[in-house]
C-alpha cells in the first residue's frame, strides 16, 4: 500500500515510508512519485545516449568521484550515481523519482541521500530557492544559519533545540516568496550531527540513535518527547552567517554585515546549485538580491569551545529581538 511522507513541503508517495520523514495526511495531493528498488524499463536502453552533465570534485577512499550526474533522453531526465553504488533516475519537472543501491546497504542509508542532496535538487528542479543553511524559529519567525562546510549549522540548530526552540529545517533550506516576504518550507523532523557535536551537546558519542546501522553520523529526534519541530512554513526574519570561531573573550558576537558582501554570501551558500542552467541561474540570483533588500544578513563569530554553545544561541536570539525592535521603531 503506498505510503505518503512530507518534507520541504513536497508530499512523497512510496511504497514505504522514508525513515526520518513527517508523516502526510492521507489526503495530500502527491507531489512526488518515488519508486523504490526499481528503475524505468526504459533505462538500460536511455544509458547508451547519456550525456555526462557534472563529476563531483572529491572522490572516496578508492579514487572514485562521490557523485556523477548525466542526462537521459535528450535532458528529459536526470541520472544521479553516488560512489557507493546508490542510483537516483529523476526527471526534470521533480514529480517522479526511482532508485536502486547495494544490497549491503539499508533503507536508512538510502534516505540519507534521498532527503538531503536528492530532494535539494528536486527542488531546485521545481524553481525553488534553496540555501544549505539549517533553520531555527525565534520570536514566531525563522532564522536561518548559513555557512561553510563545518561552520556549525547543524550543531547550532541543534543546541537550539535543546535550549527549548523549534527546528524548521537541518541542510536545506527551501524558500518561497509570498507577497514580498520570504517563507521557509518544514524540512523533516531529524538533525544530523557527528558525533563530537553529540557529545559537546549532550555529554557522550552515543548519546543519540544512529542514523543508519552503516555510518556513525546520529541524530536528534525532533518528534520525541521534545515535540521541537515546527511543521508549518514561517516567515524568515534574518540570516545568520557563522564565521570562523574563535578564542577570544569577546566570542560569540554578532555584526553586520557589509552591504557589497549579502548577495555573493548567499549565492555562495545556495543548495544544489552544480545541475542549474543559465535561466535558472539569473532567477536564483535575482530572488537572492530581494532576499537582501528585504531581511537583515548578520556575520555571527562563534567561540571556538563549544561550551560557549547556549551562549551562541543566547546572543544570537537577542540580536534577532533587537532587530525586530528595530523594525517596529522604524515602521512607527
Amino acid at each position: 500500500m503506498p505510503q505518503l511522507s512530507v518534507a520541504y513541503g513536497l508530499v512523497i508517495q512510496a511504497d514505504r515510508f522514508l525513515p526520518g520523514a513527517f508523516p502526510a495526511d492521507p489526503n495530500s495531493n502527491v507531489n512526488l512519485r518515488v519508486w523504490l528498488d526499481a528503475m524505468p524499463a526504459w533505462q538500460k536502453e536511455a544509458l547508451q545516449t547519456a550525456q555526462i552533465r557534472h563529476v563531483a570534485p572529491h572522490e572516496d577512499d578508492a579514487g572514485e568521484p562521490v557523485l556523477q550526474a548525466w542526462d537521459l533522453a535528450g535532458g528529459e531526465y536526470l541520472r544521479l550515481l553516488y560512489a557507493d553504488g546508490t542510483e537516483f533516475i529523476l526527471d526534470r519537472r521533480g514529480t517522479q523519482l526511482w532508485v536502486t543501491w547495494p544490497s549491503w546497504q539499508t533503507l536508512e542509508d538510502m534516505a540519507t541521500y534521498l532527503l538531503g542532496p536528492v530532494l535539494g535538487l528536486v527542488l531546485r528542479l521545481r524553481e525553488v530557492t534553496c540555501l544549505h543553511a539549517s533553520a531555527v524559529v525565534v520570536n514566531g519567525k525563522a532564522i536561518a544559519l548559513v555557512g561553510a562546510s563545518g561552520a556549525g549549522k547543524s550543531t547550532t540548530a541543534a543546541a537550539f533545540a535543546k535550549a527549548g526552540y523549534k527546528v524548521l529545517a537541518d541542510d536545506i533550506v527551501a524558500l518561497d516568496e509570498r507577497s514580498g516576504a520570504f517563507w521557509v518550507r518544514p524540512a523533516y523532523p531529524r538533525v544530523r550531527l557527528w558525533e563530537d557535536s553529540v557529545e559537546a551537546l549532550f555529554g557522550a558519542e552515543d548519546a543519540l540513535p544512529l542514523l543508519t546501522p552503516t555510518w556513525d553520523k546520529r541524530y536528534l529526534d525532533l518528534l520525541n518527547g521534545s515535540q521541537r519541530f515546527q511543521s508549518e512554513p514561517l516567515p524568515l526574519a534574518a540570516v545568520y552567517l557563522l564565521d570562523e570561531r574563535s578564542a577570544e573573550s569577546n566570542a560569540p558576537f554578532v555584526e553586520a554585515l557589509p552591504d557589497n558582501q549579502k548577495v555573493m554570501t548567499l549565492v555562495a551558500n545556495t543548495y544544489a546549485n552544480y545541475l542549474l542552467d543559465k535561466s535558472m541561474r539569473a532567477a536564483e540570483f535575482a530572488s537572492l538580491g530581494r532576499l537582501c533588500r528585504q531581511i537583515p544578513l548578520r556575520k555571527v563569530t562563534p567561540h571556538a569551545d563549544a561550551k560557549f554553545l547556549p551562549e551562541l544561541c543566547r546572543v544570537i536570539a537577542e540580536d534577532i529581538h533587537a532587530q525586530s525592535s528595530s523594525e517596529l521603531v522604524c515602521t512607527a
